[in-house]
Parts: structure tokens; sequence; C-alpha cells
């Protein structure tokens, strides 16, 4: 065992620094990413009750994204692009502080701690996106974002167990005499910890600030407007993937605790079997891997709608554990490889497409959350909470058409 521990380390090694370096970025980053998706929610549904306000901070953290792209942009004309990535991976924990802060959530403060939250992602996520593209390329790209999945899918069972077994026991044992939102509040301290330590790392890196050219566009070429679409059918379920845990949990369930525990149970598996994908699977097999991830994504939407209960919430996030991360590591290679045949063919900055793909991942988002909006407030958060999955669930499968268009599309 130890001996295929060492091989992997050198396998590890023998990539670029660059890679390396963004790889150990986002796996210390990779800490605060699941306090962020699922716990935020949780806290949410705790102090309101209400799904509606969580769906509210989504939407808002997601129309905050495609903004700070643009002024990214700008700004990494007069900045290093090391600099704009640790602002974006700090402003993360700035956000949970103002929420923390509020003594009343309503949708106006939530929207401000999501708009927050959207300018922190907009940050990481654009910046990140363009030293994935510099840092790897289309050979290397399946090992970087499996060993980054089976990064995410590991922090992913270690650290929502920890932070749910730490809430559950503040309200089982009264620690802190009771107070649940003072164990939050140290949550929070930890996030801007990790985020300090990530943005030291990220500094080791001799990254370079993509070239000073114009990067906004309105008229693209074929195969970007295929990629659009595609982009536009993977925002659908964003908002859902993130969200749908924590409400389904609070509202079945009602505990932190679960909330963890079933989201590290499920994990344990993904885990192994994405690094394993990362390592073994060719180009050839990211339909197949995307196509499995969409199934399993439709499937647990529909247990959901079919048993709403505790039971079904747990089979639903089992099946959401497994696919996110299939979707993550088929669709991005797909992505920049796109990006990198359009830039080529169009001789446009590859920020151009990192840019303007966030936009085709916000008309979907807008999209996705508006339905549950909607459908939450014209006929009831049940209904929602059941059928708006279902829909999207379906609706998600057209990706697969897509995708398939766009691997075979011969430019």
């Amino acid at each position: 065992m130890l001996n295929k521990l060492v091989n992997e380390y050198r396998v590890f090694n023998n990539y670029p620094k660059g890679m390396r370096i963004l790889l150990i970025t986002n796996l210390i980053y990779s800490l605060v990413l699941p306090i962020i998706e699922m716990f935020i929610g949780a806290y949410i549904m705790r102090n309101s009750h209400e799904a509606k306000l969580v769906v509210i901070f989504q939407l808002a953290l997601y129309s905050g994204i495609p903004l700070t792209f643009a002024i990214n942009g700008f700004l990494l004309r007069k900045i290093k692009i090391a600099w704009l990535y640790s602002f974006g991976m700090l402003l993360s924990g700035v956000s949970m502080s103002a929420m923390m802060m509020l003594h009343e959530l309503d949708a106006t403060g939530i929207g401000v701690a999501g708009l927050i939250m959207g300018l922190s992602y907009g940050f990481f996520w654009a910046n990140r996106d363009f030293l994935a593209l510099e840092t790897t390329d289309d050979n290397n790209r399946n090992y970087y974002y499996g060993l980054e999945s089976f990064f995410y899918t590991l922090t992913g069972v270690i650290v929502p167990y920890v932070v749910g077994v730490f809430i559950g026991a503040t309200d089982e044992h009264h620690w802190f005499g009771g107070n649940t939102n003072m164990a939050y509040r140290i949550v929070t301290a930890s996030v801007f910890l990790l985020t300090i330590i990530s943005s030291i790392v990220v500094h080791r890196g001799n990254f370079v600030n993509p070239k000073q050219e114009r990067f906004l566009y309105f008229r693209f070429h074929v195969l970007w407007r295929k990629m659009l679409g595609l982009a536009s059918l993977k925002g659908l379920a964003q908002g859902y993937i993130v969200t749908a845990p924590a409400m389904l949990i609070m509202k079945l369930v009602g505990n932190e605790d679960v909330l963890g525990t079933v989201q590290a149970i499920g994990a344990i598996f993904s885990a192994i079997v994405l690094y394993l994908i990362g390592r073994m699977a060719k180009p050839k097999h990211r339909i197949y891997i995307f196509s499995f991830g969409l199934l399993l994504f439709a499937t647990g939407s529909f247990i959901n709608a079919g048993l709403y209960s505790s039971l079904g919430v747990i089979l639903f996030m089992l099946c959401l554990v497994m696919a996110r991360p299939l979707l993550d590591v088929a669709y991005f290679p797909i992505q920049l490889k796109v990006i990198d045949t359009v830039a080529a063919i169009e001789k446009r900055n590859q920020f151009t497409y990192i840019l303007n793909h966030e936009l085709g991942l916000y008309v979907g988002r807008l999209i996705g959350c508006g339905l549950f909006i909607l459908m939450a407030t014209y006929i009831g958060e049940d209904f929602a909470l059941k059928y708006a999955l279902v829909i999207i669930g379906l609706l998600q499968l057209l990706s697969i058409f897509v995708a398939q268009n766009i691997i075979k599309s011969k430019y």
C-alpha cells in the first residue's frame, strides 16, 4: 500500500510545477467549499424555516459571478492573477461573516450576503479556470480534474461529517449555552484561516496573467454557441446541487449532524472511483462518464419526488454525491478543449470564452432558481422540493446529445 502511495506521489511530481501548485491550492480551499455549499443553506433554514430564502441566497450568489468575471478581466491588466485569486478565496469568509452578523434573516440581508459570496466565487472561478487552462493540456486534463475531483470528494467526506457533528453536538449537549449560531461562527473563523493558507500557497507559483487583449465579444463560432447551450443546461441544476441537500435534510430530517453524515458516507465510494477515472479514463470516455452522471441525478430526483421522506432524501443525496463529480470530471475537459479550439480559430484571448461561458451558466442558473421560487411562491414549498428537481433532471438529459455533438464536431 505504501509503495503504491509513493508511486502516485512520483506520478504527481512528474507534472508541471504550475499544475501542482494549483492542485495543492485547490486542495486546501476544497476544505472550505463543503462548508459554504452545505451549511450556509442549513443555517438559513435553521434560522428562517424558509426554503425560498435559501434559493434567493443562491440566486444572488449566481448574479454576482458574471459581473465579477467581467471586472476581473479589467483588473488583470494591472493586478497579478495570484492576488485576484487570493482575494476571491478570502471574500468567502467575509460573506459568511456578513451572514452571521444579521440579527434577522430577510430577503435583503440574505441577498447582500449572497452577492458578496458571488463576488468571491467570481474572482475564484475566473482565475482558477484560466490557470487550469494555462497549466494543463488535453493529455493531462483527465488526471488534473480526476485528482481535483478526488480532493473535493474526499473533503466532502471529512468536512461535512466533522462540521455536522460539531453543530449537532452543540445543540444536543448545550455547548456555548446551547447557542448553535455560536458553532456556526466558529466554523466561519475556520473558513477564514483556511482561505489565508490557500492564498499563501498560490503565490508559490509563477503564474502569468492573460495577454492584455480585448475580451468582450458578442459574436462567436458555431462550436462555441453549442458550448453555451451545454453551459446553460449545466447551470439549470447548479442551484439545486448546492441547496437541495440542506433544504431537504433540514425540512424532512431536521439536523445538521445527519446532513454531514449522509454527505460523508456517500462521498467515500465516489472519491476512490473518481481518482481511478482520472488516472485511467481517456478523452473518448468523457461522454460515457458525463451521461452516467446525468442519469444518476435524474434517478435521484425521481426517488426524492416518489418517497419525499428521510429515506428519499438520503437516497437522493447518495445519487447526487456520485453524480456531481462525475459530471465535473467529464464536463471541464470538454469545455477547455472547446476553448482551445475556438480561440485558435477566432484568434481571441482565451479569457473571452471563460467570461462568456459564465454568462451561459448564468442563464441556466436564473431559469433553474427562478423555477423553484415561482413554484414555492404560487404552489408551495413541498411541491417545489418534489417536482422542480424532477423537471431539472429531465431537462438536463438533453446535455448528453449536445455534448456528443460537440465532441464529434470537426473544425
